[in-house]
């Protein structure tokens, strides 16, 4: 299982990279404060095992980097930990001088990894690691040092901050599967509602079509009336088919895909907006309006508002320039859409701009659309932003 929950703050990582230094130059400390043994074989030992702690320091913040990699990383570090240990008892074993290696930077990375496995890791996978990891921290402390060393005691706060470690990492996990069982909830309810408006739609191009065939076969039994040319019927039934089936297609691959899926719960104003424009289209929205969090159903129809504008755009005039104007003020959301027309036949709004209105209207919001004085097409949405149905904590 790879969690796929809200990225970790940057405030976060700088403070895991300062611990991990401070963790390496304690150690460093610590290796120069100690004796060296003069016997060379002692001494190869030493060596051996010398870049250990700045080696599992690297591959600890790697992690994130490669959050796809946390089982071989987290192997490696606890394999390198264990034959430092293993060389220490070793040289032991031989007579030689203990030469036991600082192991601060060791335990912490070997937490965080800890940690991190059992937060990403399948169930099988996060325990083999952590107690892989488990086992390369109660060691370390006690094999290189000795049991009778008071140094062994520290094996207790290791132990104590690798157990913190796999409570945090279980913790963060059952969040991210709660975090993204509320995101498949929103989605779920997104398509339900775009299946209810694709009946709508079916049923107001088919109304459409029946009425037409309907008045000509009306018209046609009436020698009063001039004779309608049939083309002319046939072509506009031709164009409210063709318009029902380039509706129903959008409608039906905005089911079958998430490429316009909701944004994530967390999203603010700015990534809520984003997420429906092509990069192609700039947004304009202030910096400090961008990670506003906005209520979930406020969030979707912000969202659908927006998608339906960027692809009318599309439909109407696929090579005009078209502009996002995004702000907050007096408690009210405001959306400004706006593309240049390419055509001067200005036709009747959409259905999809129509259920939108509804959708709006029903937030308590107001949504026109329709052209400009400068030849311009403009959507425009105003929505009540209720600041006492925000997340806690903003």
């Amino acid at each position: 299982m790879t969690a796929a929950g809200p990225r970790p703050r940057r405030s976060v990582f700088v403070a895991e990279i300062a611990a991990l230094i401070a963790a390496t130059v304690v150690d460093t400390v610590l290796s120069l404060w100690q004796d060296r043994p003069d016997d060379s074989l002692a001494a190869g030992f030493v060596s051996m095992v010398a870049s250990v702690g700045p080696a599992v320091a690297v591959l600890a913040v790697l992690r994130r980097r490669f959050p796809n990699r946390i089982g071989r990383l987290g192997a490696v570090v606890t394999a390198l930990s264990l034959m430092s240990t293993g060389s220490t008892v070793v040289a032991s074993s031989l007579g030689l001088e203990r030469a036991a290696e600082p192991m601060v930077t060791e335990l912490l990375a070997a937490a965080l990894l800890a940690g991190a496995g059992c937060r990403r890791l399948p169930p099988v996978r996060a325990g083999m690691l952590a107690a892989a990891t488990g086992l390369a921290v109660g060691a370390a402390p006690v094999l290189r040092y000795g049991i009778d060393s008071p140094v062994a005691l520290v094996a207790v706060p290791a132990a104590l901050m690798w157990g913190v470690a796999l409570a945090l990492g279980l913790v963060l996990r059952d969040a991210d599967t709660q975090h993204l069982r509320e995101v498949e909830q929103i989605r779920t309810n997104e398509r339900l509602e775009l299946a209810r408006e694709l009946h709508d739609l079916v049923t107001h191009y088919v109304s459409g079509i029946v009425v037409r065939v309907q008045a000509a076969r009306s018209l046609a039994g009436r020698p009063d009336l001039p004779v309608q040319d049939p083309a002319e019927v046939y072509g506009e039934v031709e164009q409210a088919g063709t318009e029902a089936l380039v509706a129903m297609r959008k409608l039906v691959g905005m089911l079958r895909s998430n490429d316009h899926a909701l944004p994530l719960p967390s999203s603010g104003l700015g990534d809520i907006v984003r997420s429906a424009t092509p990069d192609s289209v700039e947004v304009d929205i202030p910096q400090d309006m961008a990670g506003l969090p906005v209520p979930a159903e406020l969030s979707s129809t912000i969202h659908r508002v927006v998608l339906e504008a960027m692809t009318n755009a599309r439909r109407h005039a696929p090579q005009a320039s078209v502009a996002v104007t995004v702000r907050v003020a007096e408690g009210e959301v405001m959306l400004d859409i706006t593309n240049d027309m390419t055509s001067t036949v200005v036709k009747p709004a959409g259905y999809g701009l129509t259920g939108m209105a509804e959708r709006v209207t029903a937030l308590g919001g107001t949504l026109t659309a329709g052209p400009q004085p400068d030849g311009r097409w403009r959507v425009t949405a105003r929505l009540p932003l209720d600041e006492t149905t925000l997340p806690r904590g903003v």
